[in-house]
């Protein structure tokens, strides 16, 4: 009994797994390789989707800010991600804010679910943590906070 068990929950995981065949390259539009070719000039990939169109960055931290963004690190996203490259859940955040537009950024943190979606850089993340990131319903003000954080982490001063 116990193998026939093994057997079937084998056979569950590997049709979980398995893809419906529908995922050919090429036929989704946010795809990396036709992004931009696809019919919809308003999805900007260093901008990603969402409403942050224009994020006003300073050449200097907001301490303040900084500080508000720590503190929601702390609640909402130290669980999943280290401060350095280290992967945990979720990817490493040293360096991210060179990696990506501030825009970008903000845009998946408030819209994680349509970044995961349609945005081939957070679809490219998604395979290698095998995780989605769950929404954490963060306010605007909570994103750029948060994102002046990634800034401090960054060694902006």
């Amino acid at each position: 009994m116990k193998k026939l068990a093994i057997i079937l929950s084998i056979v569950a995981f590997i049709s979980a797994c398995g893809g419906s065949g529908s995922d050919k390259k090429g036929t989704d539009p946010y795809d990396a390789k036709s992004a931009g070719s696809n019919g919809n000039p308003s999805y900007d990939p260093n901008r990603g989707e969402g409403k942050f169109t224009k994020v006003e960055v300073g050449a200097a931290l907001d301490a303040t800010l900084a500080a508000n963004g720590e503190k929601v690190y702390s609640v909402k996203c130290s669980s999943c991600h280290k401060l350095t490259e280290e992967k945990l859940v979720g990817p490493g955040w040293k360096g991210v804010t060179s990696r990506h537009a501030a825009e970008w950024i903000m845009n998946f943190i408030t819209n994680t679910d349509e970044m995961l979606n349609k945005d081939p850089k957070a679809q490219a993340q998604l395979e290698i943590c095998l995780v989605r990131m769950p929404n954490q319903n963060l306010s605007d003000d909570d994103a750029r906070a948060l994102y002046e954080f990634q800034r401090k982490n960054d060694g902006v001063k």
